[in-house]
């Protein structure tokens, strides 16, 4: 072989292996760490959607040029640090977390990688960045503004079944904000000349007990106290509010769209639609400590028509007044 023959031979394998470099390069990777369900099971799968439409608006396709490594601790938050932790170790590129328990394991798990969250908690106040305008650290996200919330839920709800008297606030011990939850939840319902009690469910048997349970407390009525493992049975308990005939509020649309009663909350899919374009922002070089925390400026009343008539309910006018939406 000459020298020419041994330089084409050269040219040839150095042109070869530029396109394979290129197809070998790694995709980003973002870690999905909930409290709650995976991102595509149940109620989660609307919010999910949103996410990722908004991540597509700044260019990403989930499995086209970026990847998504999920971890779920399934409402049993003592998982967390530990899944926190091996997403960290895997070195991802993000992590997105959208609950409070979720963020503040992540905090804890990584300094460096940039987290993006959605709290229903203030994260000023909770440590969670300095600051709503200018985050710092590796955090920042949206809030929900969901911690008081349930007692007007309560409110819509004895608006809705005046006769009502003795309610129930449903919620999962778990969760860190179950304590303020009941707090609120019981001055309310002080302020209302109402009784309350205080049903704790975390697992689905949990929930099926809780349930179980109305009939010998005598409960006209029920408030489902915001939590992500929650909403990720959201089948399940509107099913079993109506097999037991429990008019009940919930958090958010997602509820009322699946056969709730009522439902009073942010826009979710608004927000988790503005949490994709975070992600989106920082895997395209934004820093979190730049990008200021968001917080919902609509909040939605959505109530269920064919739900009402089943429990055989006249939804108030000054109800249907006030909703966004009213599901025949």
């Amino acid at each position: 072989m000459n020298r020419r023959e041994l330089l084409v031979m050269m040219g040839g394998a150095t042109a070869t292996a530029r396109p394979l470099l290129a197809q070998q390069k790694v995709m980003p990777m973002i870690g999905f760490l909930s409290g709650g369900a995976g991102p595509t099971s149940g109620s989660a799968s609307p919010t999910w959607a949103a996410f990722l439409q908004g991540l597509s608006e700044t260019g990403y396709v989930e499995g086209q040029n970026v990847a998504i490594e999920s971890r779920a601790a399934e409402g049993k938050f003592d998982r967390l640090p530990a899944l926190a932790a091996d997403l960290a170790g895997r070195n991802v590129d993000l992590i997105f977390a959208p609950t409070e328990p979720a963020a503040r394991a992540a905090k804890n798990a990584t300094a460096t990688i940039p987290i993006v969250f959605g709290v229903s908690v203030d994260p000023v106040a909770t440590g969670l960045v300095a600051s709503f305008a200018r985050p710092g650290g590796n955090l920042t996200g949206v809030s929900f503004m969901m911690a008081g919330l349930t007692p007007k839920r309560l409110e819509l709800l004895s608006e809705l079944v005046p006769p009502a008297s003795v309610f129930a606030l449903l919620l999962n011990p778990n969760n860190p904000n179950a304590e303020p939850i009941i707090r609120e939840m019981q001055e309310a319902a002080r302020v209302k000349g109402v009784q309350l009690h205080v049903l704790k469910a975390g697992t689905e048997s949990e929930i099926d007990t809780a349930f179980a349970t109305l009939i010998q407390l005598h409960v006209d009525a029920l408030v489902e106290g915001a939590d992500s493992f929650l909403s990720s049975r959201r089948d399940q308990l509107v099913a079993l509010a109506a097999r037991y005939a429990i008019p009940a509020s919930y958090e958010g649309r997602h509820f009322a769209e699946a056969g709730g009663l009522i439902s009073y909350g942010p826009s979710f899919s608004a927000l988790f639609r503005l949490l994709g374009t975070y992600v989106g922002k920082i895997l395209n070089g934004a820093k979190p400590a730049d990008l200021p925390v968001q917080q919902p400026t609509t909040f939605e009343l959505v109530v269920n028509m064919k739900t009402a008539k089943a429990l055989g309910l006249t939804i108030p006018p000054s109800i249907l007044a006030r909703a966004d939406e009213v599901i025949e």
